[in-house]
């Protein structure tokens, strides 16, 4: 069982974490976090974050130039969004 000291400072803990996830990440800044289920997540991008597991990160990274080329053929199909 935990004292009363521990259980107080894991609740400071989880309240310092809570408001800083409350704060909007600065406009276009990126920042990467290993998720509870060990996946990464990349921030920044949009609302939410972007998981996937390593293996999948790594799968997508490899293919940078085709993903590359096929926004560059798509170019007039495809929206920006507005920040």
């Amino acid at each position: 069982m935990s004292t009363p000291e521990e259980l107080q400072a894991e609740i400071q803990r989880l309240k310092d974490e809570n408001e800083k996830l409350k704060k909007p990440n600065a406009r276009g800044v990126i920042s990467l976090k290993v998720s509870e289920k060990g996946a990464v997540s990349v921030y920044g991008l949009g609302r939410f974050p972007v998981t996937l597991y390593k293996e999948q990160w790594v799968k997508l990274l490899e293919r940078d130039v085709e993903i590359r080329q096929f926004i560059a053929d798509n170019e007039g199909k495809l929206k920006k969004k507005e920040d």
